[in-house]
């Protein structure tokens, strides 16, 4: 369940911030940022500290090169899927659907690694230290 709500958080996360329907911060802004520019900008930031708190613990977690295998292994599978009929890339709106499910797959993966080493190996993570 744990999982599951990383997931979503981090799906909420991509999507606010861009999404093929009206409704999301890209599209808000470029509209109001005239008329409604601090709270435009309070979004945003409200978005990048979410950003951060999970690309920071994603990185932490599983590294630039267990991001990059991780998106890997999803693009092989996309392609198998793709190669055996399954699924067709000619919609752009799916595409970005897939985009925001795969890219808050790999950010709910990362922030939940840690806890998932510790249970199969017993040992916990530490990062800083104070000597």
């Amino acid at each position: 369940m744990g999982f599951v709500i990383r997931w979503a958080c981090a799906f909420a996360l991509l999507s606010a911030t861009y999404n093929p329907t009206q409704f999301n911060f890209v599209r808000w802004s470029q509209e109001n940022y005239a008329e409604q520019l601090p709270l435009t900008v309070l979004f945003g930031l409200l978005l990048l500290v979410g950003y951060i708190i999970y690309v920071r613990a994603t990185l932490r977690s599983i590294g630039l090169f267990g991001v990059v295998l991780l998106l890997a292994v999803v693009a092989t599978i996309a392609w198998v899927l793709w190669d055996q009929g399954f699924i067709s890339f000619e919609n752009p709106t799916f595409n970005t659907w897939a985009a925001l499910v795969v890219l808050s797959a790999v950010l709910a993966i990362g922030l939940g690694w840690s806890i998932v080493r510790r249970r199969i190996s017993g040992q916990a993570d530490v990062d800083d230290v104070d000597a």
